[in-house]
């Protein structure tokens, strides 16, 4: 794999799923079953150690997924991959036209209508209600803020993402 930036956690594996070596996916993806698309997978464990690994199936098993895969057999080998990340490269991920993934939003600079630096985004998450950007200033602004917190919504907060220029416009107060 390449460089850590270049490396995407797309999804988890979970518990043990019966005898046979099948076990549980907490996909990332926005549709479930779209992890599925990205194979192999490169796994990696809190220690550090990383794994590539095949697919062989997967299925629905009522509200979750479950796969099996390559070279896991039985239930002891499922125990060893639990809670391993799922990691892809970056360059596996469909292009995208007028549309961004969250990665190209991180390291955008965040500036208001009348021009008002905010800073960077440094992180972007879910939140239930709405997607959420992480802004950094570079140093405390005029307001005294460090970071804020801003709703990723459409029309009413972000104005404009423009991926050329490495900005976002957004409609929102400095002093808030």
């Amino acid at each position: 794999m390449s460089s850590a930036s270049d490396i995407l956690i797309i999804g988890k594996i979970g518990a043990p799923y019966g005898v046979k070596g099948w076990v549980k996916i907490n996909s990332f993806t926005q549709d479930k079953e779209s992890i599925f698309d990205y194979a192999p997978w490169e796994i990696s464990f809190e220690q550090g150690n990383n794994q590539t690994i095949e697919i062989e199936q997967w299925r629905h098993q009522s509200k979750n997924l479950v796969a099996k895969l390559v070279g896991v057999d039985d239930r002891n080998s499922a125990e060893l991959i639990k809670n391993a990340s799922i990691n892809i490269e970056a360059s596996q991920l469909p292009e995208l036209d007028n549309d961004y993934y969250w990665k190209d939003l991180i390291g955008m600079q965040v500036v208001t209508e009348s021009g008002y630096d905010m800073g960077i985004v440094k992180d972007m998450f879910e939140t239930g209600a709405n997607d959420v950007m992480l802004v950094k200033a570079k140093i405390n602004d005029a307001f005294g803020q460090k970071e804020r917190l801003l709703p990723f919504l459409h029309d009413s907060v972000v104005l404009k993402v423009d991926k050329q220029g490495n900005t976002i416009t957004v409609d929102w107060d400095p002093a808030f």
